[in-house]
């Protein structure tokens, strides 16, 4: 049996440049991140309420410790405009030790620092 993975990357999307940059943001401000990468507009083709919709939408990208995922989907869900938002963590795997200590230290709550 494998442990859980101790870091994320979370994926969102959203229709707007300002909304991508406002959750990055605000999840890095509240700890839940310790970097938000914004990517350009990317089109996403889905189906909604059974018709097939195309959109302009940013990807948003959180870096963070595992045990802050509750805490960020919970961010997401409440700063989120849409009904039901992307929200997908992928688990690292493996990454440089030092880079991964600073999402480690950057994602403390509060309360550990």
């Amino acid at each position: 049996m494998t442990a859980p993975p101790a870091w994320l990357t979370v994926l969102t999307t959203t229709d707007s440049e300002e909304k991508a940059h406002e959750l990055a943001q605000g999840a890095v401000e509240a700890r839940l991140a310790a970097c938000a990468q914004i990517s350009a507009p990317v089109t996403s083709v889905y189906r909604w309420q059974n018709a097939i919709e195309s959109s302009e939408e940013w990807q948003v990208l959180f870096k963070t410790a595992a045990g802050r995922y509750e805490e960020l989907e919970e961010y997401l869900q409440e700063a989120h405009d849409y009904d039901t938002p992307e929200i997908i963590a992928i688990p690292v795997i493996r990454g440089s030790a030092r880079y991964l200590g600073w999402v480690t230290a950057e994602t403390a709550p509060a309360a550990a620092l």
